[in-house]
């Protein structure tokens, strides 16, 4: 199971796509880190004229002019705006990590799952058949009783039946397996026909965690929880973004202007070279100071935003905190039928071994060995479903308090 987990966490798409999206989440980090700096702009442009201009009467240039500009903008004060949307990237990454973290989860209990299902479906074709080997022995027991008189066609015909419908559970057994082993070749990003060697058993190992610790270890690992909290702190920074409209915004920029007769702007014959070149430093502020509660209304929705989230993530906490009760008592009621199971199976066993005693000397009925001979067949496939549902019960148990375990280990 460990090395099945392992190949899934490396080669599952889900998991590639969550770490593409953590990726591409460091790169919007370093995009909006990238705002704070100067920016550089620059045009460049030929313009003709269908006549030659002039100023005051007298020629003011040729019809062919070439213009080159350059502009480096620097942001001093964006009302928080830039640092906020810093922030909420920032944030976006780390949240990407607990939803990278979420899906490893998601994908190891569906693994486990899978996994536990196919060691119960092959211990369910053992039983199926043992089953089936039962029953034909029985059947040439009866079949040998009536061809010398001493049981009735009724018996034979019954254990036929039995035999047929045994044959039937152990195709539908089969047919299980198979398809949680192409289940896991998917999850394992492997051809649906690999011939992979899933091995392991079903087992039965304590869980001595108390509630209190399972909580603990919940409320501080679980991803879902973290998640949350990141989306309630990103949409603080968005409400920061909105505000920034009611501060003013200030920048300095520094301007390069150059024109001229040729592509080059190297000379004009009309233009001095004091009005051929020119630069300029400035600062600027820009404030808007009335648009009709646009900014007000929009600041107030973005921190009704903040409580909705905020009212998400408690509800998320009273779930984590419900997922582990639930996830104790499923494993405890497993237990509790593993034992009672076991104790079945053994009398259910010892059963059979009596009726099939009678039944060949002649003491007991047909009806008792096929009755004696299906209540192993039960009783063994509910030991198998207490023996999966326990270890299930143990994975999602893990998940629930954010904890990976591979190997499903105490």
């Amino acid at each position: 199971m460990r090395a099945a987990v392992q190949r899934g966490l490396d080669a599952n798409p889900a998991i590639l796509a969550a770490r593409h999206e953590l990726l591409g989440s460091e790169s919007g980090r370093k995009s909006a880190l990238a705002d704070f700096f100067p920016t550089a702009s620059s045009g460049y442009g030929w313009v003709h004229n269908d006549r030659t201009p002039r100023q005051f009467g007298q020629r003011a240039g040729d019809q062919d002019s070439w213009a080159f500009q350059l502009n480096v903008s620097q942001p001093l004060f964006t009302g928080f705006r830039l640092l906020s949307t810093y922030q909420k990237a920032r944030l976006a990454k780390e949240q990407n990590e607990y939803k990278l973290f979420q899906a490893e989860l998601s994908l190891i209990q569906s693994i486990q799952d899978a996994f536990l299902s196919l060691l119960q479906g092959r211990m369910d074709v053992k039983s199926a058949l043992d089953s089936v080997e039962r029953l034909k022995s029985q059947l040439q027991v009866t079949q040998a009783f009536y061809d010398v008189g001493l049981k009735p066609r009724l018996d034979v015909l019954q254990a036929e039946v039995q035999l047929a419908t045994a044959q039937q559970e152990l195709l539908k057994a089969q047919n299980a397996v198979a398809n949680q082993v192409a289940n896991l070749n998917t999850l394992l990003n492997m051809p649906l026909e690999a011939g992979v060697e899933y091995v392991g058993d079903l087992d039965y190992a304590p869980f001595t965690r108390s509630l209190e610790d399972c909580l603990s270890q919940a409320y501080k690992g679980r991803p879902d929880l973290r998640i949350g909290e990141k989306s309630v702190e990103m949409a603080e920074k968005d409400a920061k973004v909105t505000a920034s409209g009611y501060y003013p915004q200030f920048s300095a920029d520094y301007n390069y202007n150059r024109a001229g007769d040729d592509p080059l702007t190297g000379e004009s014959k009309y233009l001095s070279n004091a009005n051929r070149e020119s630069w300029d430093v400035g600062v600027n502020m820009e404030w808007k100071m009335w648009q009709w509660g646009s900014t007000y209304y929009a600041h107030d929705k973005s921190l009704e935003t903040v409580k909705q989230i905020r009212a998400d993530l408690d509800k998320t906490r009273l779930d984590a905190g419900f997922q582990v009760k639930n996830g104790l008592l499923n494993m405890q009621t497993a237990a509790d039928r593993i034992g009672v199971a076991r104790k079945s199976v053994e009398a259910a066993r010892e059963s059979y071994r009596m009726a099939l005693a009678r039944y060949q000397a002649q003491v007991g009925t047909n009806t008792d060995l096929l009755t004696a001979q299906s209540d192993v067949t039960k009783s063994e496939a509910e030991l198998n479903g207490a023996l999966a549902d326990y270890a299930k019960a143990l994975s999602s148990l893990y998940v629930s308090m954010g904890q990976k375990n591979p190997g499903l280990t105490p």
